[in-house]
């Protein structure tokens, strides 16, 4: 980025990257981006910016982006080449193959599988849930299922809808308890904090506490208060532990609105400290204290995120969080947990569903779906095992799940095997190189945003609407462009059609523009918000801190209470009671992200990737002289379903008996240079992780893998 020139302009822009959603400033010269920083007057980020925001322009810019259509062509020799093809061909070809699945092989013929990027993109949430909707299968996949799915099903279960999430009030909390969680390398995760470096010193100026519990000393356990090591997926022992010390000893002090709490002390009865400690690693003593000092703290709040989601246990230990909040008064108290009051309100207005789970299961191992969708550790078998509703034919909407989702290589293996495969997304990846058609929308930088969701989980209550940067060119799509057309063309195609009325309604809403819908639902909102206000004020509109007092009124529950034991989880917590004491000699197998990465993808953004190598393998050096293995030198890891040659590194960050993978990598699948990704050294965590491992709500046990580690070869 060079020096500013006269031609220069400043814009505002906004990074959908990730959930911190924090505001840019753009400096603009001769239709490039020369300049990015935090925009300072944005009223949620303040001026905060990551190296992935500065990266944004990257890729706008990217030479690996694709700008149009391609059709994959297979030779005689079978090499594979991209041709280049016009938007009617394209959308035509994916129709014609999704309908020829959904009219010869019925009606879950066909799967469909959304990636994180789709919740990032408001054309997405308007129009790419549309198109979802419209296609008749069952057979829908999304990320949720290896990240958030039980702090879904839990706030469906206890407040009655699956985004009723309460939200940490960092900005006045005196004790933030973190589970499995690492803000400084996310921004924050279903808990859009963007600056959590300086809320933090702000939380520490005014006499505030953060204590971290986590398998290894990440970045944010090193600025803790206090960090204890934890053996992964044990978590909810600990976090059960502290409920029962909350009984025990009548710490509880819950509010009004609360029925099943005699249930719940009587399912925790069992779980002491001193079981915790045994399988955890933590001592009785400092469960009995932590607990101890949440119950007697002015406020605080307790969080638990994808290291606790991603095990077997992962929905029992999110209900264990929200029961620490909910007993000691927390929850829906100021410095506590609150649920935010947005300017667009998806869930009091329901906009997004309440929720749902077990209304239908899947085909072959008969996984119940949660929320409308099955669990993508399903995805492999469901297309590789014959009979009625076999998946024929698979759309992708920007995802990579060949690396981002359990066993990647055998569903790698069986993505070859499908009729038919059509994309969404900007780039020929691990998972789109098996398409038949890729259809690329634009980037964030040539379409208007709004963020639905992030506002909706966001630690302050702000609006912001963020004009379009760049014009697209006349040879580019919007998603919503590429998302209504492939719903109106494949649904004229079906077998099946729909009345002339429900048509006619459906291809009126898919034609207006995800601006308008904004406009719309912001006019007939309660917070006096229009968009010709945030049109004049693109750094945001600050609604002010969350408001405590919103329950009962905000719970989605029938009889307006808050259900503190729903049966599930009392069956869940039974099983639990019920399981054998994991083996302590186990090593266990862990992910970690970098503030550098966004999941599977920006690997092929130069300057996110510079600098030391970030690939390798983290061990304790004691299991490293345990195995006769020394620093550097080059491992094999082997799981039930897999094994990976990688570099060992020997750190004190990770406690023993764990091991530390990074999520996302392993880009040189398929042995063809797909793009500059493909030069990224490391591994696939992935290819170890099991799909037949999951947790009740479908989610994938990702973390607490069992492997073994030894010299390669």
């Amino acid at each position: 980025m060079g020096p500013m020139t006269e031609t220069a302009t400043t814009r505002i822009g906004v990074c959908n990257l990730c959930e911190a959603i924090c505001g840019l400033e753009l400096t603009v010269e001769d239709g490039r981006v020369t300049k990015v920083r935090g925009n300072p007057e944005d009223p949620l980020s303040r001026g905060h910016i990551c190296p992935k925001g500065v990266a944004i322009a990257d890729v706008y810019e990217d030479p690996d982006r694709l700008r149009q259509p391609v059709r994959r062509v297979v030779a005689e020799d079978g090499e594979v080449s991209w041709q280049q093809i016009g938007w009617d061909e394209a959308f035509d070809l994916v129709a014609d193959g999704m309908a020829a699945a959904l009219n010869d092989h019925g009606r879950d013929a066909l799967a469909v599988y959304l990636g994180n990027p789709n919740v990032h993109s408001l054309g997405s949430m308007t129009h790419g849930l549309g198109l979802v909707k419209a296609l008749p299968t069952r057979n829908k996949f999304s990320a949720t299922s290896v990240d958030q799915l039980p702090h879904q099903l839990v706030a469906h279960l206890m407040y009655g809808h699956q985004l009723l999430l309460p939200i940490p009030d960092l900005d006045r909390t005196d004790l933030f308890l973190v589970f499995g969680a690492n803000p400084m390398a996310s921004n924050g995760s279903l808990m859009t904090v963007p600056d959590f470096p300086t809320r933090l010193r702000e939380l520490k100026a005014r006499g505030g506490q953060m204590v971290v519990f986590d398998p290894r000393r990440t970045e944010t356990a090193k600025l803790a208060h206090e960090h204890h090591f934890i053996r992964p997926g044990t978590d909810v022992h600990v976090l059960l532990a502290m409920v029962q010390v909350l009984f025990a000893e009548g710490l509880t002090t819950p509010p009004d609105h609360v029925t099943g709490l005699d249930e719940v002390a009587q399912a925790v009865a069992g779980f002491t400290p001193e079981r915790a400690a045994e399988v955890s690693g933590v001592p009785a003593e400092t469960i009995r204290r932590v607990a101890r000092d949440f119950a007697a703290a002015e406020s605080a709040a307790a969080y638990g995120r994808i290291g606790v989601s991603t095990t077997r246990w992962g929905t029992a230990a999110q209900w264990a969080v929200q029961l620490l909040n909910l007993l000691t008064g927390n929850l829906d108290r100021a410095g506590g947990t609150i649920t935010t009051t947005p300017a667009i309100d998806l869930v009091g207005r329901r906009i997004i569903g309440r929720g749902h789970y077990d209304l239908w299961r899947s085909r072959v191992r008969g996984v119940p779906e949660a929320g409308g969708e099955l669990p993508v550790a399903v995805l492999r078998e469901e297309i590789e095992t014959p009979g009625p509703g076999q998946v024929r034919a698979l759309l992708t909407l920007s995802g990579n799940p060949v690396l981002s989702t359990p066993d990647g290589g055998a569903l790698d293996a069986a993505l070859s095997g499908l009729d038919f495969m059509a994309a969404v997304d900007i780039y020929i990846n691990e998972t789109t190189r098996h398409a038949d058609v890729i259809l690329p929308p634009t980037t964030a930088l040539e379409r208007d945003h709004y963020d639905l969701v992030f506002h909706v989980l966001a630690v302050r209550n702000t609006a912001r609407f963020t004009p379009a940067v760049f014009e697209k060119s006349r040879d580019q799509r919007h998603d919503w462009e590429i998302y209504r057309e492939l719903a109106l063309r494949t649904t004229r195609r079906l077998n099946r059609k729909a009345t002339w009325r429900q048509r006619l309604t459906f291809r009126a809403r898919m034609s207006l523009s995800p601006t308008f819908l904004v406009g719309q639902l912001l006019r007939s909102g309660r917070s006096g918000v229009t968009i010709s206000q945030l049109r004049k004020q693109p750094s945001g509109v600050d609604l002010g801190p969350l408001q405590p007092g919103q329950l009962p009124d905000r719970l989605v529950t029938k009889d307006k209470t808050v259900h503190a034991a729903p049966p599930l989880l009392l069956e869940e917590v039974a099983r639990l009671d019920a399981e054998p004491a994991p083996d302590p000699d186990e090593l266990l197998l862990i992910g970690r992200r970098h503030l550098q990465d966004c999941n599977s993808w920006l690997h092929n953004a130069d300057r996110l990737v510079r600098g030391r190598a970030r690939h390798q393998l983290l061990m304790n050096p004691t299991d490293l002289a345990t195995r006769g293995l020394v620093d550097g030198q080059e491992v094999k890891v082997e799981s039930r379903v897999g094994q990976v040659l990688v570099e060992v590194q020997g750190t004190e960050d990770v406690m023993p008996g764990v091991v530390c993978l990074p999520h996302g990598y392993g880009h040189q699948r398929g042995g063809t240079r797909m793009h500059r990704a493909a030069q990224l050294p490391g591994v696939s965590i992935n290819d170890l992780t099991d799909a037949d491992v999951l947790d009740v709500s479908g989610n994938a046990a990702l973390s607490g893998v069992p492997v073994r580690v030894a010299t390669a070869g």
